[in-house]
């Protein structure tokens, strides 16, 4: 009897531990040896955090409740030119990286006008970072104030993609809705209007390097379109 009763605990304490066996494996998972590491381990010096102003314009996402439609594949040049930054950067979208390009508009245009070089250093290649810091130090030496309001980007259009050795150029144009105004240091609105909108549009080119470990693009090219129908609204 009692050579019985210590068989049924034997299976009844074998029971147990299968049962907690499978559970803790259905908690933490069944690791097989090929795992990645947790990303804060392997990243290393060069693989930093970027700052909070870098923009990375082929990951970037907005949230899944505010996430814009994929636009329509481009054909033509565009096109040839997507596929061709594709196929050196897989992680490459369109609509990731217009996403991207419309934070980063907003960032570089506020920046440039509270004159933040140390924000506009990381989104700026070399060739636009010198002008864009030249004419910040011109408006300080005037003793000029520049305040600039992005009241919404109306459209933003991929209107050219090359690859230039393992360089990707992208040019977007941004037609957005702006208030510009300049004061001198009496406070003296001295060009623009704080009570008007002006529909304002640009074409920005980004580049970045597919060689690179450094997912972020930077502004390499601008250019101001002048449209006949800029004189803008009363607010």
């Amino acid at each position: 009897m009692d050579d019985g009763l210590h068989a049924l605990d034997i299976v009844f304490f074998a029971v147990v531990a299968v049962f907690l066996i499978l559970r803790l494996r259905s908690v933490l998972g069944k690791r097989t040896g090929t795992e990645k590491p947790p990303a804060q381990w392997t990243r290393g010096p060069a693989e930093a955090k970027p700052a909070d102003n870098v923009v990375d314009l082929g990951r970037a996402r907005k949230p899944a409740e505010a996430a814009e439609p994929e636009p329509a594949v481009a054909v033509g040049p565009v096109g040839r030119g997507e596929a061709a930054i594709r196929a050196r950067d897989p992680s490459f979208t369109t609509q990731n990286f217009l996403s991207g390009a419309r934070m980063a508009f907003e960032m570089i245009v506020a920046a440039y006008a509270a004159g933040d070089k140390k924000a506009l250093r990381p989104l700026l290649a070399d060739q636009v970072y010198k002008p864009f810091c030249d004419a910040i130090d011109d408006r300080a030496r005037a003793g000029e104030e520049m305040t600039t309001e992005v009241m919404g980007i109306l459209s933003a259009e991929m209107i050219e993609a090359v690859l230039v050795g393992s360089v990707a150029q992208v040019t977007v144009r941004f037609v957005s809705e702006q208030i510009n105004v300049i004061k001198d240091l009496d406070g003296k609105v001295i060009d623009g209007d704080p009570s008007r909108i002006t529909k304002v549009t640009d074409e920005w080119t980004f580049s970045r390097d597919t060689r690179s470990g450094d997912p972020n693009w930077q502004l390499s090219a601008t250019r101001a379109v002048v449209e006949a129908d800029s004189a803008g609204d009363e607010v």
